[in-house]
């Protein structure tokens, strides 16, 4: 094992152990998890309500197309899906391979490509400021006040509304 597996595994096994000494926390209802993420060097965040996987190093099998944006086609327990790069979608260049694959909730079914995972958060519903319609290429639904600083949310339907346009078909039955 080298070293950086043991400070991994070290850093792993302290976090277990810190997790029973911290009071159990309680779900409410006033509260929004969010994935905060970077996309072409600009930090976003995404709902979790609005996907339902996340993947990292997932092998994508590129396509010939005139769609930037699209990076080719992942497989997902059985189902082929197509992958597109958030960074393209939100109209910033493609400087680097993404690491991470976040599948779309609701169908026809979409994964979006992003470069780093900084962290997940529950944050109260109050520091999401809703700004639908507000957003260029309308992607961007508000934004979140987080600890590390703002960010804008990022809305998975719109972006999936969105690759769907780009690659010249929309779905009538696209749903969140």
């Amino acid at each position: 094992m080298t070293d950086r597996m043991l400070s991994r595994v070290e850093r792993l096994r302290a976090d277990f152990d810190h997790s029973f000494s911290v009071p159990a926390r309680t779900m409410d209802d006033d509260g929004v998890e969010l994935l905060a993420i970077g996309a072409g060097g600009r930090a976003y965040v995404l709902r979790l309500s609005q996907t339902s996987g996340l993947y990292p190093d997932r092998p994508v099998v590129p396509l010939p197309t005139t769609v930037p944006a699209l990076r080719g086609l992942a497989g997902f327990a059985g189902v082929v899906v197509p992958v597109y790069d958030l960074a393209a979608l939100l109209g910033h260049a493609i400087a680097e391979e993404p690491r991470w694959l976040v599948l779309a909730a609701g169908t026809p079914p979409l994964a979006l490509a992003f470069h780093q995972l900084d962290h997940h958060v529950r944050v109260p519903a109050a520091d999401v400021v809703d700004g639908s319609g507000t957003s260029s290429r309308g992607c961007l639904r508000g934004m979140v006040r987080l600890p590390d600083g703002d960010r804008p949310l990022v809305d998975v339907p719109a972006t999936r509304a969105l690759a769907h346009r780009m690659a010249g078909h929309d779905h009538p039955e696209v749903t969140s």
